[in-house]
């Protein structure tokens, strides 16, 4: 989402202005470069600090106030971290900059970075190269070669069933793996995710596929400000088209199943019930990734954001257990915790010259675009994602040594009312 580009004239004050604050940009900061995408088996001493110095630290970073209550002391994740979806504020976070294998979390960076580019109401007619490349037990579901599938399809089988080989097809329709991997990569660099370095678009266990606990929510962030990413995302289960078959007639007929969320906090298992104003996001699991979530939920008003990496404790469903303690420590600790960092907003969002992870968050208001309109009525989203106006707020950048502030571009779009709340508070059980 680039920012309109800032105003120029010829008044000399301005142009020196930015020179100064150009000139202040150390160049080591320009020139460094971009840590290795070797997961390491220890989180390192010194790791990313976009968002704040504090998140650059390994370890549990958090600052209770006072009523504040203690973190849950059974939390195994490698890496984890909890923040509020709209303002920004990290409340608390473990090891948040850790590069470590995302699994299909990395589908929300897919989804922000393709979605957009086709109308739902698209259709392709998949072919066999469209379904090459894909890694051995890849999660599917079940697109076969010869039949015709609508865009908002494909999207409901990389969202619910997590299927790799709807990526697959949404990737050939944007032109190849290798165009898709590109764009996703220079989408991420621009929301300053900058612990992400992708290889495949769909998440598959790839030598040098990394991303961290603080990327994934800022893709998921970024990701629910669009209309359509919300439906499909807090869609519990959705007919799904199956094969074409003649019937006794003669006529062809083509089939359809059902298919369920693989978010148990949204869906619901034998041992996880569903979390209380869950609205998605996205989970993944994979043998080098282990398993990861992020997910978003809406209580009083107030939307959190939780993303966990690889829990060391490998029962049944742990990823969502451990996350749902944190939902509900993060709601009960919200206003009474200092913030420790922040989910920046992307670069297009604030002046040329900051450096990464320095501007502020906005605090704008309005609902979020989609790609489309109009919905299947197959699918059964968590609430109702309806459509609105948007407005943003240009970021002030102080420049030092003088008192000339710049205004620069349109603030990032951020949600104040995102449509969760009263379905989801209502629902207890799909």
């Amino acid at each position: 989402m680039p920012a309109p580009k800032p105003r120029t004239g010829r008044s000399l004050l301005v142009t020196s202005a930015a020179l100064l604050s150009l000139s202040l940009t150390t160049p080591a900061a320009l020139a460094a470069p971009k840590p290795s995408t070797s997961p390491s088996p220890t989180p390192p001493a010194n790791m990313s600090t976009v968002g704040g110095a504090r998140l650059g630290r390994p370890g549990t970073q958090v600052d209770l106030g006072a009523g504040a209550p203690v973190l849950p002391k059974d939390i195994t994740a490698r890496s984890w971290i909890v923040s509020d979806a709209e303002s920004g504020e990290v409340l608390a976070a473990h090891n948040a900059h850790w590069r470590l294998p995302p699994a299909s979390t990395l589908k929300m960076l897919f989804a922000d970075t393709v979605l957009p580019r086709f109308p739902k109401s698209t259709t392709h007619k998949v072919v066999p190269a469209d379904l090459a490349g894909m890694g051995a037990g890849s999660s599917l579901v079940g697109i076969k070669e010869g039949q015709t599938y609508t865009v908002h399809d494909l999207w409901l089988g990389v969202f619910l069933r997590s299927g790799n080989d709807a990526v697959h097809v949404l990737s050939a329709m944007n032109g190849g793996v290798g165009q898709t991997v590109k764009d996703m990569q220079d989408h991420a660099d621009e929301l300053q995710a900058l612990d992400t370095h992708v290889v495949s678009p769909d998440g598959y266990d790839q030598p040098g596929q990394v991303s961290s606990a603080y990327d994934l929510s800022l893709f998921a962030r970024s990701g629910l400000q669009k209309k359509d990413f919300r439906e499909y995302c807090s869609t519990v289960r959705a007919s799904f088209p199956g094969d074409t078959t003649k019937n006794a007639k003669g006529t062809s007929v083509r089939g359809s199943f059902e298919i369920q969320n693989t978010n148990r906090l949204l869906s619901g298992d034998s041992d996880v019930p569903v979390y209380p104003g869950i609205a998605g996001v996205k989970n993944g699991n994979t043998t080098n990734a282990g398993a990861t979530f992020t997910g978003v939920a809406e209580r009083g008003g107030r939307v959190l954001l939780v993303t966990m990496m690889n829990p060391a404790k490998k029962e049944h469903n742990e990823v969502y257990k451990e996350t749902a303690k944190l939902f509900d420590w993060g709601f009960q600790a919200a206003g009474k915790v200092t913030p420790v960092g922040e989910l920046v907003p992307p670069r297009g969002a604030v002046g040329s010259t900051a450096q990464p992870g320095t501007a502020p968050s906005a605090t704008a208001a309005g609902a979020g675009t989609g790609s489309g309109t109009g919905k299947d009525a197959g699918s059964k989203p968590v609430a109702a994602a309806s459509a609105g106006g948007s407005s943003g707020v240009g970021v002030a950048l102080a420049v030092s040594g003088g008192a000339l502030v710049l205004l620069v571009g349109a603030a990032f779009l951020v949600n104040r009312r995102w449509p969760l709340p009263d379905l989801v508070r209502r629902r207890t059980r799909p």
